[in-house]
């Protein structure tokens, strides 16, 4: 058991796969486990998590840095995409990052019929190419190997322009201070850097973006009163955000609504630093520049199978093997990687 940041971890030594799946706290897998327990026993009702679902708004806004009133809640980021593109009008123009997380980029690429492109463009050019575009779709975090957008430089862009810009937090929201307020759509998954189950995500929607969201997936959960909208017409959704809501998956959002209170009560700049600091002490060991992600990508001949030899658990992402370091990891970890690699 390792203990970090005021929390008990069952983590090994050498995990470094958060950017894939991220680990517990001891005190949110005991949620799910008593979760699991009241279910096996006949003691859960469904309107006992509507609490835990709340929880997880806030706790959601908090991180991203977004007013609470703006979430809505879902199973998956590309659900709740799939809203947004959902909206945009036939022949729409979409502005995308190269090589970006298919789960933003896919469902506004699956309304060709309708006329709508994407266009991949560099990371780095993605502020500079806005104009012409009708929206644009970024992850704020890379998946494949942790750059950073330039987000002050897309929201100038995005300002002059009027283009509305939705960012994807699921790789940066836990490490990464955020202060997004100004995006039109936010949106972001549980299970990586949030140390909560899969099967969650959440979707912050900007006043003036509501009704360019379209709720394709209505359901009795989205209703003004839940409770109330379980049968029959007419459709009588939430006025606000919630009107996008996706039912829950009750586990899910039991183990979230511990996880991302948690992780949100953090010093996010001490955690950013504790993160970002392992991740470029092995990069200068490397002889490479800082690059200020906790996300790292390795592309030594090899680097996967040598990581795994080590007993280094990791992920291949584009070709490469891609690192994670978060609350859990020390600098035991950046000596195993560096003893892997030779």
């Amino acid at each position: 058991m390792r203990h970090a940041f005021s929390a008990g971890f069952a983590v090994p030594a050498g995990y470094l796969n958060t950017p894939s799946v991220g680990i517990p706290p001891a005190h949110v897998a005991d949620a799910v486990d008593e979760t699991v327990r009241r279910w096996r026993t006949g003691a859960a009702a469904p309107p006992d998590f509507d609490e835990a679902v709340d929880i997880t708004r806030g706790a959601f806004a908090r991180l991203a840095g977004v007013p609470a009133e703006r979430i809505a809640i879902g199973g998956s980021v590309s659900s709740l995409v799939g809203m947004v593109a959902a909206g945009l009008p036939d022949g729409a123009r979409v502005l995308t990052a190269g090589n970006e997380f298919t789960s933003v980029s896919f469902p506004f690429a699956a309304h060709g019929s309708r006329g709508v492109t994407v266009h991949e463009v560099p990371l780095a050019d993605l502020p500079s190419r806005v104009e012409g575009h009708d929206l644009v779709a970024v992850s704020v975090v890379q998946s494949a190997d942790g750059a950073l957008a330039d987000l002050p430089a897309l929201r100038e862009a995005a300002a002059a322009t009027g283009v509305p810009v939705l960012l994807d937090v699921t790789q940066a929201a836990g490490w990464l201070p955020l202060a997004l307020e100004w995006a039109d759509w936010v949106v972001g998954g549980s299970y990586k850097w949030l140390l909560a189950p899969r099967g969650a995500a959440w979707l912050a929607v900007h006043p003036r973006a509501m009704e360019r969201t379209v709720p394709v997936a209505a359901n009795w959960y989205a209703g003004e009163d839940p409770w109330q909208s379980v049968y029959g017409l007419p459709l009588r959704l939430a006025s606000g955000a919630r009107r996008f809501d996706i039912s829950p998956a009750w586990l899910s959002f039991a183990g979230a609504a511990v996880a991302l209170p948690y992780v949100a009560s953090l010093d996010q700049a001490e955690v950013h630093q504790h993160c970002t600091g392992l991740a470029d002490l092995l990069l200068a060991k490397l002889g490479s520049p800082a690059r200020g992600s906790a996300i790292v990508a390795l592309a030594a001949p090899h680097a996967a199978e040598r990581l795994a030899d080590a007993e280094v658990k990791a992920s291949v992402r584009a070709g490469k093997a891609r690192i994670g370091f978060h609350l859990y990891n020390t600098a035991d970890d950046v000596d195993r990687v560096l003893a892997a690699l030779g």
